[in-house]
């Protein structure tokens, strides 16, 4: 059974003050398997965030279904789930790895990693371990540890942002362009990470403008412009942006 399935899917937006709803996305359709890493390529405006988005559940889908194989409710369409599932799902088994950085304010940047993982119940003294082991692998300097994160620069949140998600070792992790502002040391680091979630048997649905990032890491591609699924190891498959 694939751990992910979305079939048929499909988004709209209503602007309201011309009156009109716009498709964003049509007749959407893949799988993967526990484990496995794809990667969404498309121009921009194409759709590609509003897949991890509906996957997220941020946005409820219009159409078709979203079947995730939660270790908790079992085979669950998180197009249909109920407001308190999505919140456990993403409390304990899906991670969002975004372009920005949404937290409360007053909040330190260790305090930040530490409460995703007392979220899910580890120890104190453990998360607090962790969080740390964590900022010292994406290289924020010791000094930030206990500021705010608004004065941050724009790789230093990104960097934070990924700390967050990755630290607690979701099974199903959606990255939306996890590296777009980060220079290529850090990517590395970015890299490592993934790769060993991926070793460890996460799951990965991610959005990169950087194909030679994504092509040594993705089992499959899916084009938002053909709308076709192509594995890794077909013979003469590209990327295209």
């Amino acid at each position: 059974m694939a751990l992910l399935k979305m079939s048929d899917f499909g988004k709209r937006f209503t602007i309201h003050y011309l009156g009109k709803t716009m498709p964003a996305v049509e007749d959407i359709n893949f799988s993967l398997e526990a484990g496995e890493f794809i990667g969404i390529v498309g121009r921009s405006g194409s759709g590609k965030s509003t897949i991890l988005k509906s996957i997220y559940r941020t946005y409820l889908p219009d159409t078709g279904s979203i079947l995730y194989d939660s270790e908790r409710f079992g085979l669950i369409d998180l197009a249909q789930a109920a407001e308190r599932e999505v919140l456990y799902l993403r409390k304990y088994e899906i991670g969002y790895v975004s372009q920005f950085l949404n937290v409360m304010p007053r909040t330190t940047t260790r305090e930040l990693v530490e409460k995703a993982l007392l979220e899910m119940d580890e120890p104190h003294e453990t998360a607090c371990l962790k969080a740390e082991k964590a900022l010292e692998h994406f290289e924020l300097d010791p000094k930030l540890w206990d500021a705010y994160p608004n004065t941050f620069s724009g790789g230093e949140k990104l960097r934070l942002n990924i700390a967050m998600a990755t630290v607690k070792k979701p099974r199903l992790l959606l990255l939306d362009e996890p590296t777009a502002s980060l220079d290529q040391h850090s990517k590395e680091k970015v890299r490592e990470v993934i790769q060993a979630l991926k070793a460890s048997g996460t799951t990965l649905v991610g959005i990169f403008h950087d194909i030679e990032f994504m092509e040594e890491l993705c089992d499959s591609v899916f084009y938002m412009q053909t709308q076709e699924l192509a594995k890794k190891a077909q013979a003469g498959v590209g990327y295209e942006s």
